[in-house]
Formats: C-alpha cells, sequence, structure tokens
C-alpha cells in the first residue's frame, strides 16, 4: 500500500495526522507544497475526485485575504490557479492511497480507512 499525505509541515492537522499515521505504524511519503512544489495538474486531480469545494479551505488567514470579488466568483475555473499559487488554500491534509484520495484529519476516519482499506 503506497500512502502519500499532502499538505505543509507546519500545519497543526498535518502534525496530528502525521503522529497518527507514525503511532498506527502506517509507512508514508510526505509532500511538502512549499519544498516539492505543486502544479495545476495536481490540483485539478485533487478537485476532481474530492470537488473543488471540499479542497479549497474558507477557514486559513489566505482564503480571508482574498477580495470580496474574489471570493464571491468563485468557481473551479477561478479556484484553480488560486489554489495553485497558494498552496495554503488547499485544505489540508490530502491523503492519497493507492490512488484513492481523502482530505483532512480525524483519528476514527483514519482508523476507518486503515481498517478497511480498499
Amino acid at each position: 500500500m503506497a500512502v502519500t499525505m499532502f499538505g505543509i509541515p507546519n500545519c497543526d492537522t498535518i502534525k496530528k495526522a502525521k503522529k497518527w499515521l507514525e503511532a498506527n505504524n502506517i509507512e508514508f511519503s510526505f509532500h511538502d507544497y512549499r519544498k516539492q512544489g505543486i502544479d495545476a495538474e495536481m490540483v485539478s486531480h485533487f478537485c476532481k475526485q474530492l470537488g473543488w469545494e471540499n479542497v479549497l479551505n474558507k477557514r486559513g488567514t489566505t482564503f480571508r485575504q482574498l477580495t470580496p470579488e474574489q471570493k464571491e466568483t468563485l468557481s473551479l475555473e477561478t479556484a484553480l490557479p488560486l489554489l495553485v499559487d497558494n498552496s495554503a488554500m488547499i485544505k489540508r491534509p490530502i491523503l492519497d492511497i493507492d490512488g484513492s484520495l481523502h482530505l483532512g484529519f480525524k483519528a476514527d476516519q483514519y482508523q476507518q480507512i486503515f481498517s478497511n482499506p480498499s
């Protein structure tokens, strides 16, 4: 089973998810958006599988700094370039398990994902 976690290392949710995976002896690789980069193809893949509205982190500072016009006119077409240019606006973590994507972290959610691998 190939597991990749996508995100930024200083995120509290990422830290919790990493800690859970390590405590449960699940090997994973970490893709740091800031060090390893992100591109339109990757963000488009995330949005196709998870839905762009789910991938967009509306609770973060970066989203709140968008202009009212940017927020009002958000669509897949306008969100993609924003997400590519501002990886902090991507909800974290995104977990790729053998090509299947999972968004966010809750211990119960991870327990279910890894006890019933599909």
